[in-house]
């Protein structure tokens, strides 16, 4: 990726200044946008779907499919919606901060052509509370996009008309989830809802709604401004385009690069430096903190959907959380599981009992009060908070790390047992 034109996304990142309207513009900005508005709806679709651009909120479902389900048409609702996810509260994720903070523009481009190729009139950017300096920046490119007919009525004068507005979270982990966003948006308590019927057909205000995430919608205006083809020859695997990829952890320069989807892991690692002095890689949560533990063996796996799931885990948002030695792992999982007990809603009891209890089991262990049934227990726990048991993902996913750990530490969870506290510690 020597070609500035092959990273679609830092192109025009620059989180010190961002672009303003002028200096985006100067640099191709809203030219994708332009060109979706020559074509139909339908045929944007099309090229997103072409493109085989995968959502990279974490599920990499494709974009282009996940919009077909729309109603489009004279038969259509008067009314559809588009909202941007970027409630981006993942443990060890912050790629969509650095995009809206570096290039606030890309993102409404982005929405532009999303909200164009659904039908869209209205969209929200539900946005979390506490990116203060991420809601800053989108609030003042978006009045510069309203005030140069980029938004608003009649954009650029042709009959579409797109109404953005900024929605600031009140919080909590399980608006990531897109119906319980959903709910928020609408004032009402954050619970996912019952699905079918899905979003796309009864969605926000009971109108069609596709909820995306921010990277998946930065990502539209060089597709739709360099063509489909283009954008899957970005590749150095087998999904297309480029991505944002990061690692967080005791790692000697922890942060985010954009490179080709399917970059090995190894590679992200060697960017990152490496370990710091003295520590050796243990283990590596793929892609946030809901994934499941790999382990140095696999650092050669492309980093991309498939293969990551073919060796047990998920790529999830794509940004490495790097375990190192001498750094407990049971403490470590712990203190994710703490996480997602408290951001449980509630709404189901496997997640509101079943955390908690895995919680006080782990806090037993750490602290060398464990025994052996207790690891049974756990086991159980995750066989009742596994897929399908539940009403949405959270809990599946908070057991994802735990259930991996159990595996592959299994004797720092004997230690703690046998001689009654954290190895680590003593």
């Amino acid at each position: 990726m020597n070609n500035p034109t092959d990273r679609p996304l830092s192109t025009h990142l620059d989180v010190e200044n961002p672009q303003n309207l002028s200096a985006y513009q100067s640099t191709g900005g809203y030219q994708g946008f332009s060109n979706a508005l020559k074509i139909s709806p339908q045929e944007v679709q099309q090229q997103v779907t072409d493109s085989n651009l995968k959502g990279r909120g974490g599920a990499g479902f494709s974009t282009g499919m996940k919009w077909s389900f729309v109603p489009m048409g004279e038969n259509a609702p008067e009314h559809k919606y588009l909202v941007c996810n970027a409630d981006e509260m993942e443990p060890g994720t912050f790629k969509d901060r650095w995009l809206m903070e570096g290039a606030p523009h890309l993102l409404i481009e982005g929405m532009l052509i999303a909200a164009y190729a659904i039908g869209a009139d209205v969209a929200y950017i539900f946005l979390r509370g506490e990116y203060r300096l991420c809601a800053t920046r989108l609030h003042q490119a978006i009045e510069e996009a309203y005030a140069a007919g980029w938004l608003g009525e009649n954009i650029k004068g042709t009959p579409y008309t797109l109404k953005l507005h900024l929605h600031t979270s009140a919080g909590r982990y399980i608006c990531g989830e897109e119906t319980a966003l959903i709910n928020a948006l609408e004032g009402k308590r954050a619970t996912p809802r019952a699905k079918p019927p899905f979003p796309q057909v009864v969605g926000l205000f009971g109108r069609p709604t596709i909820v995306n995430n921010c990277e998946t919608l930065c990502n539209l205006p060089s597709i739709l401004k360099h063509g489909s083809h283009w954008y899957t020859q970005l590749t150095a695997g087998t999904d297309s385009g480029s991505k944002i990829y990061g690692i967080s952890g005791k790692v000697k320069n922890a942060g985010l690069w954009e490179l080709p989807m399917g970059t090995p892991a190894r590679e992200i690692f060697q960017l990152a430096g490496g370990m710091q002095d003295g520590l050796t890689l243990r283990g590596w949560l793929p892609g946030g903190a809901s994934t499941d533990f790999l382990m140095p063996e696999h650092l050669d796996l492309p980093m991309e959907y498939d293969a990551i799931a073919k060796a047990g885990s998920r790529m999830g948002t794509g940004l490495i959380i790097a375990l190192d030695d001498q750094h407990c792992p049971v403490g470590m999982i712990l203190n994710l599981l703490q996480f997602f007990a408290q951001e449980s809603c509630g709404w189901c009891t496997p997640c509101r009992d079943g955390l908690p209890w895995a919680v006080e089991i782990l806090t037993r262990i750490e602290s060398g009060h464990g025994n052996q049934d207790d690891m049974d227990t756990l086991q159980q726990l995750c066989g009742f908070m596994w897929i399908g048991k539940t009403f949405c993902a959270l809990a599946p996913g908070a057991v994802e790390p735990l259930r991996s750990g159990m595996k592959y530490f299994a004797d720092d969870f004997q230690q703690h047992i046998d001689h009654k506290g954290c190895p680590h510690r003593q």
